[in-house]
């Protein structure tokens, strides 16, 4: 994809004209829907870099929508509510929200905001790049940092947002023996007080996803007294 393809789900069509508007005149692709019937059956077609949902739409609420969103994709979300109370946005953040933003907003605050979390989600290349890891001839694995997907072998591979993030972390550096400890601080964050045991968990995760036997990993090798490497191809 040439362009960063954003998709707007909101009911309110003046906005979103407004805000399709302002994105294309800043190089950006733009669609918009109005429920999310409408959102599901465009995204059964098309990939997008960055979702805008609202949260009151005319069948459901954006809550659900990005709780089931979340089942397969990481695609980054803003929601744009105009519900402002605190307990709105910390659950629009436990859904799976990036960020959340309250109407009303000034155009100028949600580009910038755009443009902040596809930086830290892509960051500055225009398409991204793809990583290709291979365990045998019919089991080829392409990571797509552009549009945030892993597929074998052409079908797409469902992983939570942990998984793909550290999949996508060990495929920028393949044929490096990664420590633990770099692992849990690199893809958890500095502060956190994540456990080796959870890093183990996720690990083995990936693997029955995607080697062909987990016991026997051919491509996610563990490198005995210091974590991980993912095999070079």
């Amino acid at each position: 994809m040439d362009k960063r393809k954003i998709l707007i789900v909101d009911d309110d069509t003046d906005l979103s004209m407004l805000i399709v508007d302002m994105l294309e005149d800043n190089g950006y692709s733009a669609s918009m829907v109005g429920s999310i019937d409408e959102a599901y059956d465009i995204l059964e077609k098309e990939q997008f870099h960055l979702i805008l949902l609202d949260i009151n739409l005319p069948d459901g609420t954006g809550f659900e929508f990005c709780r089931e969103l979340r089942r397969v994709s990481t695609v980054p979300v803003i929601f744009a509510s105009a519900r402002t109370s605190e307990d709105d946005k910390i659950i629009g953040l436990d859904m799976g929200g990036d960020d959340y933003i309250a109407k009303p907003y000034s155009l100028k605050e949600l580009m910038s905001r755009i443009n902040s979390l596809l930086r830290r989600t892509y960051g500055f290349e225009t398409t991204g790049s793809k990583y290709t890891l291979m365990a045998g001839e019919d089991n080829e694995i392409i990571v797509d940092t552009a549009t945030r997907t892993v597929t074998r072998n052409g079908a797409m591979i469902s992983l939570s947002l942990r998984e793909y993030d550290l999949l996508h972390y060990m495929a920028e550096r393949k044929g490096q023996a990664l420590s633990k400890d770099k692992l849990i601080s690199d893809v958890w964050g500095a502060f956190s007080e994540v456990e080796p045991s959870t890093l183990t968990v996720h690990i083995r995760w990936l693997r029955e996803k995607l080697e062909k036997e987990p016991s026997k990993p051919e491509f996610i090798k563990t490198v005995w007294g210091v974590g991980y490497m993912l095999k070079e191809v």
